[in-house]
């Protein structure tokens, strides 16, 4: 049996139906019947092995997948790669078939974050995308490697610059933005005080940074007060 036919067999030895419901309902864009239903701790467990094995590479090589978990797995490996340029090359490849807002979020390679002053610039070159979920990845980078010690408020731009239709787009910029006001609150809120974001995103963002608790109830009180009426 070769490794595909094998990972496929060790999935549905995992299977949880239950939990294929839950996670069904959670991607509506996911169809169900690509879904096996095996939990993420597992999945990654499984991923963390499977990446010591020789001919992984067979594996990785093989897209589209067929299951949304094997999609999971194949970026749970590429977490595990240390060489940045490889990895970067192997986010690339990968992205341009990730169909779906879950694997896109559950996929943090570690590697990148010691090579922050280069990755800027693959960030860059994702936010200019016309690939809703690589858009969506390189936000997400954004957010979890230039919101501390590294912010500089021309990366706000980067993210407020990005016009879509795309709810999955429009959802992770609004969720760039609460974080943002969590840790940078006083050069994030003139993005909302001076309305520079869309309608849609700029109540979103506040919607999602009242429900955090990284929001003093001051700060929320003020917020509240920037929401825009829909016409």
């Amino acid at each position: 049996m070769n490794i595909n036919d094998r990972i496929k067999a060790e999935l549905y030895a995992m299977q949880d139906l239950k939990y294929k419901e839950f996670q069904c309902a959670l991607m509506p864009t996911v169809n169900p019947d690509t879904v096996i239903g095996v939990r993420t701790p597992k999945l990654r467990a499984f991923a963390k092995a499977l990446s010591k094995e020789e001919t992984i590479g067979e594996f990785l090589e093989c897209l589209p997948h067929q299951y949304y978990e094997e999609n999971n797995i194949h970026g749970f490996i590429i977490e595990q790669i240390n060489d940045y340029d490889k990895c970067i090359a192997e986010i690339d490849r990968f992205l341009t078939y990730v169909d779906n807002w879950a694997t896109c979020d559950t996929m943090r390679p570690k590697c990148l974050k010691k090579h922050t002053e280069t990755l800027i610039f693959e960030i860059k070159r994702w936010l200019s995308s016309e690939r809703v979920y690589t858009v969506r990845f390189g936000i997400g980078m954004l957010m979890a490697h230039y919101l501390d010690e590294l912010f500089k408020v021309e990366y706000h731009d980067l993210v407020a610059s990005i016009i879509s239709g795309e709810y999955y787009v429009n959802m992770m910029i609004a969720w760039y933005f609460a974080t943002a006001l969590a840790k940078q609150y006083e050069l994030t809120l003139p993005y909302l005080a001076q309305k520079r974001l869309p309608i849609w995103v700029h109540n979103k963002t506040i919607q999602k940074a009242v429900e955090s608790y990284r929001i003093t109830d001051e700060q929320k009180t003020s917020l509240r007060g920037l929401r825009i009426k829909s016409k």
